[in-house]
Parts: structure tokens; sequence; C-alpha cells
């Protein structure tokens, strides 16, 4: 029982829920209404042919054609072509009776479901049967008449005519929406490439800042080794402070290519002195 109505959304129950009871009402309307007054209007002009059947079992006919509209989202077309076989056979069964009031808005809806749904040639075929359907509710329609049909058949081209409309509107949006999502990818895309390129140029800058900065280091200590103790002590001491800008810088550069932020907490100096240095400097080899 659940499989019956799976995908059959809230609006799709209003949508037949209401037809289908306009179909059951004007159905059992042609069952009680009085041969007298039908006559009378007849007579006025207000009606083009007296009802031929009051027979109950018109109302599940006529309904039928209208129940299978709750299904319309797994296919418009064979909600239509139910539709039309059920009208026809009503015509065939019970002649003369009024159908326009009800059927005509059913044929309106489907020809707007059919037109929004499907592409252009089973559209078309939706449209024709609809055409159809509108020419099975009039032609034996004692209310309104085949006169009705020169004003019938153009409002159902209309209204088929506004659901293409919106169909084609649905897709442009569909379109639009994909394109947005294809430009955002390579907004991503091209940004990933900038962010590429920053850490391979700050790499470079890195490699040639380190190297700089040793060259730096080596010819100052270099230096440093001729001059007065005092004066080596103080050169010394500027090596050091060189070399603990020159980590700051690195750790700068490192924490970009990262996508660290900068500052850090500082680490603990490290208990190398500028007394080591001499030493250091005439064990190294050169």
């Amino acid at each position: 029982m659940v499989e019956v109505f799976r995908g059959v959304r809230g609006r799709d129950w209003l949508l037949a829920g209401g037809l289908t009871a306009l179909g059951a009402v004007l159905a059992v309307m042609n069952v009680v209404a009085p041969d007298a007054d039908t006559a009378q209007e007849v007579a006025a002009g207000t009606m083009a042919h007296s009802t031929d059947s009051h027979s109950w079992w018109q109302v599940p006919v006529f309904v039928a054609a209208f129940v299978p509209v709750l299904w319309w989202r797994r296919g418009v077309l064979a909600v239509t072509g139910v539709s039309l076989g059920v009208m026809v056979l009503h015509d065939l069964l019970f002649g003369w009776v009024t159908r326009c009031g009800a059927a005509l808005p059913l044929t309106f809806v489907l020809a707007f479901l059919g037109a929004l749904s499907y592409g252009r040639t089973k559209a078309w075929v939706c449209g024709l049967w609809c055409l159809a359907e509108t020419v099975a509710v009039l032609v034996v329609d004692s209310s309104a008449g085949t006169e009705a049909l020169v004003l019938a058949l153009p409002v159902v081209l209309i209204v088929f005519g506004v659901g293409r409309a919106a169909r084609h509107r649905s897709l442009l949006n569909r379109q639009l929406t994909a394109r947005d999502e294809e430009l955002r990818q390579l907004r991503d895309d091209r940004a990933a490439l900038i962010v590429a390129d920053d850490r391979a140029r700050l790499s470079r800058q890195l490699d040639g800042l380190l190297q700089e900065r040793l060259d730096e280091l080596t010819r100052a200590a270099e230096t440093a080794l001729d001059l007065a103790p005092e004066q080596a002590r103080a050169e010394f001491e500027a090596i050091e402070r060189g070399s603990r800008q020159t980590m700051d810088d690195m750790r700068e550069i490192v924490g970009l290519l990262r996508g660290e932020r900068w500052p850090w907490p500082r680490r603990r100096r490290s208990r190398t002195s500028t007394r080591c240095w001499p030493g250091i400097i005439r064990r190294s080899p050169g």
C-alpha cells in the first residue's frame, strides 16, 4: 500500500482531491437535477441540451477521470491518457450531461503539467491529448455544448504555452546554478594556484635569505679571529644576534608556507653563548 503512494506529495493530494471533489459534486448534480428544471433552462437558452441520464453510475465513472492526477509525477502522459479514455467512455455511456464545470479545469491542469514535465515531443503529444479531451468534454455537454470549443481550445493552448515557458525558465535556472558552481570551482582552483605560487616564492626567499645570512656570519666570524679580545667578543655577540634574527626570519617564512599565524611563542634560547664561538671557529675546516 505504501508503494502505491510513494513519491506523492502533499500538494498532489490537494490538487487531486480538489479536482476529484469538484467532479463528484458535478456528477451528483447531474443525477439529482429534475428534468423539468433542465427543460426550462434549455428553453431559456442557458443550457445547450437536456440531460440524458440520471444514473448514479456516472458518479464513479466521472470521478475515475480525476483520481489519476494524484500520480502525475510518475507520468503526466499516462494520467492524461487515462483521463481521456475515461471521458470518452463517460460520453458513450451517459450521453448529454454537464461535464465542463469540472472536466475543463482538469484538462487545463493536465496541459500545464504536461508542458512543464516533458521535452518538446512528449509535451506536444500530451498537449494534443488535452485538446482531444477538451473535445470529448464539450461534444455532448448539456450545459456548454460544442459552441464552447471556440473558447476552450485556445485556453488549453495558452495554458500549455505557460507551462512551456515555466519549463524553459526552470531549465535556465538550473543551467545558471551549474555555471555558478563551475565558476566557484574555478575560483577555488585559481586561489589554490595562487597559494602554491606564493609558497614557491617564499621557499625561494627562504633559500636566498639563509644563504645570504650564513655568508655574512661566516665573513664576520673570519674577521673576528684577527681582532683584539674585546673587539672579537663584541663581534661574536653581533654574530649571535644575527644568527637569532636569521632563525626568526626562517620561522616566519616557514610559518607562511605552512599557513600558520605569526608570531609564534618564542623558543628557549640556546645555551650556546659567544664564549664558545672562537673554539668552534678554530675547529671548523678551512
